[in-house]
């Protein structure tokens, strides 16, 4: 304790001088009652703007509590970069310094993003004061911007230039960085799928070169978020039902480079699908007559995505039925045991609730009647959340817009529901140039200037122009599509198209128009009828084409009806993977015209996944047509090869003339396909596929007694490999056939390839 005194006496010492100074401070403003409030140093602000944030008037005393307020009050404004008090006699001296005010904001560095871009997102403004917090906000505002946009090296820096009159012009030093990107996906805990499987699953990517036109290799936190619901649907839907995601960490490298994301799950058992039952407390339902409708099997791989899909089915099917309000929900048992999992479908009555009102927002283009007619809801119907669905579904496939999102939101009263829409537009303006190269036609290119909702009512006009080496089309098209405010696709079209039969050694040119109308039967199956008046000629026959031919040259008048009906029930009309497509096709020519005949045709496709990537497809289509007393036209027959019958020209496999080895075309023909396509081993961003196939068919019957005509209706077989790529500059085609039954006048051809491209 002795050794601690003198160590005290020197503090005491030092300290003695700060401490009466605070205390004299204190006691300048302590004691006695302010006569008067003087303000020094404002320029732009009115004193009294100053002397309204202050807690003390003249006549009060001299509170140090008070003026503390009134101190914090003030630099609480945000006016102001400095504020003093102090005392003058009786009289309050508060002196400020008030911050600059903005002039302009600028940004330099920036490539990436455009100033207005990073305008939109920050919150200082021209006109607006300058302070050291705001500009901080929004350099991190701009930041992560940055960020979001998967640039984590950017770097901000505020810099000021001072200018006469308290102002300042702030400009934001920028430097991007490089994009910050996915160095490596990886998986723990996944036993059952590898980690490329899964990887195919998610929307996360890692970096490559040929993602240069994606920013799925960007890192994005919300993204990776949306990967862990992806995973799960995964795996619920190749029947892991205890699969969970435990964890997912972006970590950046040593060099701050790039991200690697790893994902920690838990994948479980599989189970399969147990008992699968129907309960209702509806009266007069039936629910054995629902069976029809479930995918749900027994003994099938539990799939979370089926269970889904009957929920909706039953809802529709049962509100089909007169039910108004039903309520679907799917019970499930699991037997941990057994690895089943036991489905009862629980039909009962839903809650009573009414549609009330359903507001558009967002629409500044577009009808309001544009949206309502794709609703499977109005007002005043019994609410029913399958049917919101459908319409949302409906509303985005429109085109028209960039988002759609579609809410339910009380009504009025309990029972009443308000359907709330909320669209962005975007742009439905098109002009689009194409290049391609084909080895049925050549080279080609096109133009087209499209308005896909015109005026905002959802109508379609088209105006189309394409040259190729061996043809040439332009085409005028118009698309209502609610005719009479009726759910009927009514529109015409004006057409000059001239081709070059090579393989026949005619040009065959057609001037028409065409009237047609579709509507759907149901949300698979849809129908269309149409008419054609067109005007054909037949010109630059060669001096040895077929006799046949020479005798058809000039123009003939067509007046033509016909319907298509088509079950469409594949997954996509792209790369279709699974389901099924059944069409048919019926022509009358003969209403007026110079020309009378029926032609028929029937085609079907069915796509089934093998295993992993594999696809199977089992296709197969008909054609008979005959002339109602007249023979047929060589113009008007069925000639396959080329891309539709792989390892024979166009119309190689075929009636041919003998003298003039000319194709003549089919009255009849037949036509199947057995094919599988399967990855490449290739990133799924490159989207090339390759296939094996076989195609089996035959063109016959020339109907002509006027030439002397080789004609079979026997197989042919071709048998070969193929690619297909659809690259970033369009989709590309090639089939190497090679015929292994064919007849002695078929013309082969071992290359069919197609390739084009819009930009």
């Amino acid at each position: 304790m002795a050794r601690l005194r003198p160590v005290l006496a020197c503090l005491l010492l030092l300290t003695a001088p700060l401490v009466a100074e605070r205390a004299a401070a204190q006691s300048i403003l302590q004691g006695g009652l302010i006569e008067e409030i003087r303000i020094e140093g404002t320029q732009r602000i009115d004193p009294q703007t100053v002397r309204s944030y202050m807690a003390v008037d003249p006549g009060d005393s001299f509170d140090p509590l008070a003026l503390d307020e009134s101190l914090k009050q003030i630099f609480a404004t945000g006016l102001f970069a400095d504020v003093t008090l102090r005392r003058e006699a009786n009289t309050l001296v508060v002196d400020v310094v008030e911050n600059p005010i903005i002039n302009r904001i600028a940004f330099e560095g920036n490539d990436d993003l455009e100033d207005d871009e990073l305008e939109s997102e920050i919150e200082l403004r021209p006109r607006v004061v300058y302070t050291r917090t705001r500009v901080q906000n929004d350099v991190q505002r701009i930041l992560d911007l940055y960020r979001r946009n998967g640039r984590f090296a950017a770097r901000v820096e505020p810099k000021i230039i001072r200018l006469p009159q308290n102002r300042v012009d702030l400009v934001f030093e920028i430097n991007e960085g490089e994009v910050t990107g996915i160095k490596s996906v990886n998986f723990i805990g996944n036993r059952e799928f590898s980690d490329g499987t899964l990887r195919s699953e998610i929307s996360t990517s890692e970096s490559a070169w040929y993602r240069f036109l994606s920013t799925s290799d960007t890192y994005d936190p919300d993204r990776l978020n949306f990967d862990r619901e992806l995973l799960r649907r995964f795996y619920l839907s190749e029947g892991y039902a205890d699969f969970r995601v435990i964890s997912v960490v972006a970590e950046l490298d040593e060099d701050r480079s790039g991200f690697i994301v790893t994902f920690t799950v838990e994948e479980g058992p599989r189970y399969a699908f147990g008992a699968v039952d129907l309960t209702t407390t509806l009266k007069n339902l039936d629910v054995d007559q629902l069976r029809s409708e479930l995918e749900a099997e027994p003994g099938d791989t539990y799939d979370a995505t089926a269970v889904e899909e009957d929920v909706d089915a039953l809802t529709d099917v049962v509100g089909n039925l007169g039910y108004a309000f039903v309520d679907v929900r799917p019970r499930t048992r699991r037997d941990r045991e057994n690895l089943t999992i036991d489905i009862t479908y629980d039909i009962q009555e839903g809650p009573k609730v009414f549609v009330e009102r359903i507001d558009i927002e967002g629409n500044t283009r577009t009808l309001d009647r544009v949206i309502r007619r794709e609703f499977r809801l109005v007002e005043g119907d019994a609410f029913n959340a399958s049917k919101l669905r459908r319409s949302r579904q409906r509303i985005e496939n429109l085109g028209f817009f960039r988002s759609v999102n579609v809410e339910q939101e009380p009504g009025s009263a309990p029972d009443r529901s308000v359907v709330k829409v909320e669209v962005e537009e975007q742009s439905t303006g098109e002009i689009t140039v194409g290049a391609g190269l084909s080895s049925a036609v050549g080279p080609l290119g096109n133009i087209q200037l499209r308005e896909r909702n015109l005026l905002g009512a959802g109508q379609d006009l088209r105006l189309a122009f394409t040259l190729s080496g061996a043809s040439s089309e332009l085409d005028l098209s118009f698309t209502e599509p609610y005719f009479l405010e009726r759910p009927i696709a009514a529109g015409f079209d004006l057409f000059r198209t001239t081709r070059e039969f090579e393989e026949s050694d005619f040009d065959l040119e057609r001037i028409g128009f065409g009237l047609r109308a579709g509507y759907d039967l149901t949300e698979r199956t849809r129908h269309v009828v149409r008419y054609r008046l067109e005007n054909q000629e037949i010109t630059d026959v060669g001096d040895d084409a077929s006799f046949l031919i020479r005798s058809e040259e000039g123009q003939t008048l067509r007046s033509i009806v016909g319907q298509d009906l088509t079950w469409d029930r594949r997954d996509s009309r792209f790369d279709p993977r699974n389901g099924f497509l059944v069409g048919m096709s019926n022509e009358f020519a003969g209403v007026g015209g110079d020309v009378t005949f029926l032609r028929n045709t029937v085609e079907g496709a069915y796509y089934q996944p093998l295993f992993e990537g594999f696809t199977l497809k089992l296709a197969g289509e008909v054609g008979y047509m005959f002339g109602i007393g007249e023979d047929t036209r060589v113009a008007d027959r069925f000639f396959i090869g080329g891309e539709s019958f792989r390892g024979f020209e166009p119309g190689g496999a075929g009636p041919r003339d003998t003298s003039s080895d000319d194709a003549l075309g089919g009255n009849a023909y037949y036509k199947g396909t057995v094919e599988v396509a399967f990855p490449l081993g290739l990133p799924e961003e490159f989207e090339i596929r390759g296939r094996f196939f076989t195609d089996i068919g035959a063109s016959f019957d020339a109907d002509s007694d006027a030439a002397v005509v080789e004609d079979s209706s026997m197989p042919r077989i071709s048998i070969g490999p193929g690619l297909s790529w659809r690259s970033p500059f369009g989709p590309l085609r090639i089939d190497l056939g090679f015929p292994i039954v064919k007849e002695d006048f078929d013309q082969e051809q071992l290359l069919s390839f197609s390739f084009g491209t819009q930009f």
